[in-house]
């Protein structure tokens, strides 16, 4: 591991934004293309929301959020809960799946996650809360 950056906040909605900005910031030393850094950016808000609104519900808990940078451009974020944890996280990965019964939710999160992300790996125990692991390798750019 290269360099790291660790951040925690409340589970409110309004540090969703922060947390996707913070991020961004910090892989920024990288130089990342712009369809990279918003991959990122999407990623973790995709990650952040779920802990909000599935880990936490109307609770309002910790999200502990570790981001690493690797050699060869390799970034890693953490982002942990200690909310509800997830019953089935095959079927949650599934897209269109929802714990949401009003209907507001889509079920896209972990598709979304996934498609802007080399890897998305996913650990989780109910009643003590889950971890989504988000890896990408960015392209190296060269300034001669």
């Amino acid at each position: 591991m290269e360099n790291e950056m660790k951040l925690t906040i409340p589970s409110h909605s309004s540090n969703e934004s922060f947390a996707r900005i913070a991020v961004a910031g910090f892989f920024a030393q990288l130089d990342p293309t712009i369809d990279e850094i918003a991959d990122i950016k999407t990623a973790v808000s995709e990650a952040v929301t779920n802990a909000i609104v599935h880990g936490y519900g109307d609770k309002i808990g910790l999200i502990h959020i570790r981001a690493q940078i690797h050699t060869d451009n390799k970034v890693v974020i953490r982002i942990r809960d200690t909310g509800c944890g997830i019953a089935d996280i095959e079927q949650a990965m599934e897209p269109m799946y929802t714990t949401c019964k009003n209907g507001e939710r889509s079920g896209l999160g972990f598709s979304v996650m996934q498609t802007f992300m080399d890897k998305v790996k996913v650990n989780s125990t109910q009643g003590k809360g889950t971890t989504v692991v988000l890896t990408k390798k960015l392209k190296s750019r060269n300034h001669d």
